[in-house]
């Protein structure tokens, strides 16, 4: 698709998109945890931007709907971080076709420029993702967690997207993304019998710019946290992810499950997500994990650690977790086959449970 198409496709999207590039967080405190955003040091404190030249707070807007509410920091060309709401999938939705759009609120007189060669001195661009092999452009709040197809498609937006290493975008992060939302459709049901869950998803700048880009950073991390009262279990859950962006090493790799305050402490004693409320610091939901095996494609993370014994006649493993140890075989046609194996310190197996699970061939 050449320029000229692509500026007319922006111009028609943009007239569906109409997001809001307000003054103020609260005028989108709609998509925060008892309306409260959260406390990042420097960045967003007590209700208040620090740098409102530099950070720009984003109702995100699609069809004349609020969607979600991102805060774009314009030095970086990257949202610092997107804050949303899940509340299930609509079964008929589809992913869209994945064309991008931009904000041009954040450009001053971009509507004079239709027709030529388009600056983006505040933002990233469709070029700046040109032939860039090594990186995906990363949503923060994932298509996948849209309710409806308007939803999804609002996902669409260079001011939700960062550059992800391309196989940690597509490996453990996906993994994470999947998992979380398994969790969230099962356990994350409110009073009202409604899922709702809570979800705050960022990226950490780094010390470089994408590569032949003069302006556009690498983040050096990402991290994601979620929270939701469960009906189920009668008592408010979370849990938080973070990793560095980079390649995964494995093609298995699994993202590690923390609790707030883990995540807390890798930034600083005053970062809050969910300031003010009930959602628990110190727990995460990996207990919930294993009741996961009823629902498609929730490839929750391995909980126990293992350690062989080398160069022995008779080798053996010693299971060394109170967690539950997980194993996960598939064969894409036929069944589904899971072992689960639940040890005490003196490795006495308490528990074994198989469960067979056949899928029709497609």
């Amino acid at each position: 698709m050449d320029t000229q198409r692509l500026l007319l496709r922006s111009v028609l999207l943009w007239a569906h998109s109409e997001a809001e590039v307000v003054d103020s967080v609260s005028e989108c405190a709609e998509f925060f945890l008892l309306s409260t955003p959260p406390v990042i040091p420097g960045v967003l404190e007590n209700r208040g931007i620090m740098d409102q030249n530099r950070y720009k707070p984003i109702c995100q807007t699609y069809k004349d709907h609020r969607r979600f509410f991102t805060l774009y920091d314009v030095r970086h060309k990257i949202p610092v971080f997107s804050f949303y709401i899940f509340k299930g999938n609509d079964p008929r939705t589809r992913r869209p076709n994945g064309f991008w759009t931009t904000e041009p609120q954040l450009e001053i007189n971009m509507e004079k420029k239709c027709g030529q060669n388009i600056v983006f001195r505040n933002q990233a661009s469709f070029n700046d993702y040109k032939n860039q092999l090594d990186f995906d452009r990363g949503h923060l709040y994932p298509s996948s967690y849209g309710k409806t197809q308007e939803d999804k498609e609002s996902t669409f937006t260079l001011t939700n997207a960062v550059p992800q290493a391309k196989t940690f975008n597509q490996g453990s992060w996906n993994r994470m993304e999947n998992c979380t939302k398994c969790v969230m459709k099962k356990h994350c049901i409110n009073s009202n019998k409604r899922i709702e869950g809570f979800l705050v998803t960022g990226a950490e700048p780094g010390n470089n710019v994408l590569k032949n880009k003069k302006k556009m950073n690498s983040p050096s991390a990402m991290w994601s946290a979620f929270c939701c009262y469960s009906s189920t279990e009668r008592k408010w859950i979370a849990s938080a992810f973070w990793g560095r962006n980079v390649p995964d090493e494995r093609k298995d790799k699994y993202m590690e499950t923390e609790t707030l305050n883990q995540l807390k402490f890798r930034k600083t004693s005053a970062f809050e997500l969910f300031p003010g409320t009930q959602c628990p610091p110190d727990t995460t939901v990996t207990e919930l994990y294993p009741e996961l095996n009823d629902q498609v494609n929730c490839n929750w993370p391995p909980t126990a650690t293992t350690t062989a014994s080398p160069n022995t006649t008779n080798t053996t493993t010693a299971i060394t977790t109170t967690q539950p140890h997980c194993s996960v075989l598939s064969h894409k046609s036929i069944y589904i086959y899971i072992l689960c194996i639940f040890t005490k310190s003196d490795h006495k197996i308490l528990k074994y449970k198989s469960i067979f699970k056949f899928y029709p061939s497609p």
